[in-house]
């Protein structure tokens, strides 16, 4: 008996490990799935999708302390917009959340941190506006506008490339493959793709100031190539995202381009003559079948 018991216990010991392993199968491939982990296929060129557990955070340049000295007239103005640039990354933060597990592979650099670099370009410009209007106007603030995705506090490039993927940091990959939004990308529109309309500008504005002539018409040109782009866009993406793909991927970006174009032309008018207000509404534009 004293031989035997160890042999016993050796397969006692043997069935509760295998049991112990089947139990904890499923708690071992959460762990994984929620840390991100790779596997030996990943690693050898595969994609390492993360899971819906995991999307992630938005991280943007700081602003504030590439300013030079503000000036006490556009002091409020600054504060206001640096609050402005705050809440846009909550704001990003928040849909990244929500829409895990949505729209392809790009989805997040189309609807996400595409459109936060429009808002944050437009809100950095009027900030260099404010302090240009009593002080020498900065330079290269735009340069601050793009952001990235942390993943697991790893900043991981808006649009990973494979080599990334495999080394386990793709970023918000959980929004990736949702095979059933496929066609029904463009809010519906997966047949034709329509085309974009937008108000038009130039008959809304009043007399243009000769000094301004050549700014307001650089911009007008602007404006059109910003529709063109967004119809190429519109074509290319037929099929593509979810219910709100176009809004949140073509005509939200085009609406924040729109009124930093449209604001650099009402500022270059009021230089020397009243400033035209309102032209804000004409910045939204619509998808026509």
């Amino acid at each position: 008996m004293s031989r035997a018991l160890p042999k016993y216990n050796k397969r006692r010991v043997t069935f509760i490990g295998g049991a112990a392993a089947v139990a904890l199968s499923g708690t071992v491939i959460a762990g994984f799935a929620l840390a991100g982990e790779t596997t030996a296929s990943s690693k050898s060129g595969g994609t390492n999708a993360r899971t819906l557990a995991g999307p992630g955070t938005v991280s943007c340049p700081d602003v504030k302390s590439k300013l030079p000295a503000v000036p006490a007239t556009a002091k409020a103005e600054i504060d206001r917009n640096l609050a402005l640039l705050n809440t846009q990354i909550q704001e990003a933060n928040k849909r990244l959340v929500d829409t895990v597990g949505q729209g392809g592979p790009n989805f997040v650099q189309n609807a996400i941190l595409g459109p936060l670099k429009d808002k944050r370009v437009a809100t950095i410009n009027r900030m260099a506006t404010a302090i240009g209007r009593t002080a020498a106007r900065p330079q290269g603030l735009d340069s601050l506008a793009p952001c990235t995705l942390n993943a697991n506090g790893s900043a991981a490039a808006p649009a990973p490339t494979p080599t990334q993927q495999a080394g386990g940091n793709t970023g918000n990959s959980g929004n990736t493959g949702n095979a059933g939004n496929t066609g029904t990308g463009n809010t519906g529109n997966a047949n034709a793709a329509g085309a974009i309309s937008c108000p038009d500008v130039k008959s809304k504005l009043p007399a243009v100031p000769a000094t301004a002539k050549a700014e307001v018409d650089r911009n007008l040109a602007l404006l059109n190539t910003q529709i063109q782009e967004a119809n190429k866009r519109l074509a290319s993406s037929v099929g593509q995202g979810g219910p709100n793909f176009v809004q949140n991927a073509i005509l939200g970006p085009l609406k924040d381009k729109r009124v930093s174009t449209i604001d650099r032309i009402a500022i270059s008018i009021g230089r020397t003559a009243a400033k035209p207000q309102g032209l804000g509404s004409l910045a939204a534009c619509t998808l026509t079948k």
